[in-house]
């Protein structure tokens, strides 16, 4: 199925912003929605039909978080990495992804934005690339995670400008605490750039301060950042009650607890809270050990971690199971949820004028979903990059 043929997606139970149609059909056009309405699909002899069958119709995920999965790497540093990651991701549901780099030497981190600047004008057959987040290395030391702490450095105008010069940063994190790294939070800004806190063992005055200088994100909120103290509030306070701060969530239920991703989800709103994968390069991959970045981790029912410590190194979440989770712990259904999976990250990163949610004119990036959240199809931009009929 390519752009050009115009689709009817019939029988569907369709969520857009404004409604939640139980019985309705949509029409793709050129690569965009051209039509949307409840009741009977009309009759158009030349355009593929999809029967949903009443299935559930969200506008495709969009993950702004992904290091990779079906072994590749973003830090590969290659185009061909990049388009193995994103059909991956198509299985998933995700119609639009941000490749995420790691903490690493500076050659390796701009080999990895100079591919991603090159295959985000590429189609892969599967989600499309619309940039790189930029995850490291101006972190903080004592809370790495799994990011490689001997490269974890302060921010350098002579590494990072170039890096910012290839125009294809979306979203920067970095460790807002420190006051060498404050140049590079106005000046990513004023380039358009989404500034996250990240890794960081900041205040609570610290983080407030980074957000008056323009930060207005948060990366994988709870984890790698200084916990909320009642004297004391730390990254967690301060992400949990700055209204205008984006918090990421890993919803896999083991990074964050279902009772902080619920008190997470009542300080944030539909708006402000933004689900993730986090993924990994042996995401989708059989159980095992596996050599990746500077350490050997070992998947195991789902988890990963750091073989030498036991710590949790990044995850083999999907993006539907995500949001299934997040249904879980908030006991809410999908259609008050759709949004943390689409719409704020398109926001978060400047692309919902075109993507995020299903609305006449926006691509046709889709998602068809049984009552499971298991994907049927995927959608994007009018091309089907994911079928299961297809895969089976």
């Amino acid at each position: 199925m390519t752009a050009k043929t115009p689709i009817i997606i019939k029988n569907a139970r369709i969520v857009t912003e404004t409604n939640c149609y139980d019985r309705a059909w949509l029409r793709v056009e050129n690569g965009k929605i051209s039509a949307i309405s409840p009741g009977d699909s009309p009759e158009l002899p030349e355009a593929n039909i999809i029967d949903a069958t009443g299935a559930t119709l969200l506008p495709g995920f969009i993950d702004i978080h992904a290091h990779g999965g079906d072994g590749f790497d973003v830090m590969d540093g290659d185009v061909n990495s990049l388009a193995g990651m994103a059909r991956f991701f198509a299985r998933g549901g995700v119609t639009s992804f941000l490749a995420t780099t790691w903490t690493d030497s500076g050659a390796r981190i701009h080999q990895a934005l100079k591919a991603i600047a090159t295959a985000q004008d590429m189609r892969s057959g599967g989600a499309r690339l619309l940039g790189a987040h930029l995850e490291g290395p101006y972190l903080n030391a004592e809370k790495c995670g799994a990011q490689h702490s001997a490269y974890i450095r302060r921010a350098d105008l002579t590494e990072a400008l170039p890096w910012l010069d290839l125009n294809v940063i979306r979203l920067l994190s970095l460790a807002p605490e420190f006051s060498e790294n404050h140049w590079l939070i106005k000046e990513a800004v004023s380039r358009g750039v989404t500034v996250s806190v990240a890794h960081s063992n900041g205040s609570f005055d610290q983080i407030k301060s980074a957000r008056d200088l323009g930060l207005s994100h948060a990366t994988h909120a709870f984890n790698a950042m200084s916990p909320l103290h009642h004297r004391e509030p730390g990254v967690v306070g301060a992400v949990l009650s700055l209204d205008d701060i984006n918090c990421e969530l890993i919803c896999d239920l083991e990074h964050v607890h279902p009772a902080a991703i619920d008190i997470l989800w009542r300080c944030k709103g539909p708006d402000r809270l933004i689900l993730i994968t986090d993924s990994v390069k042996i995401a989708g991959m059989p159980d095992g050990r596996y050599q990746f970045s500077h350490q050997e981790v070992e998947k195991k029912d789902g988890s990963v971690r750091i073989c030498a410590d036991g710590t949790l190194a990044g995850t083999t979440l999907t993006m539907n199971a995500a949001l299934r989770n997040l249904m879980s712990a908030t006991n809410l259904p999908v259609e008050a949820l759709w949004r943390t999976a689409s719409l704020n990250a398109a926001r978060a990163i400047n692309v919902d004028d075109r993507k995020g949610s299903i609305a006449l004119g926006k691509d046709a990036d889709l998602v068809l979903l049984d009552d499971n959240l298991n994907v049927l199809i995927t959608i994007v931009e009018g091309r089907t990059a994911y079928s299961r009929d297809a895969a089976d």
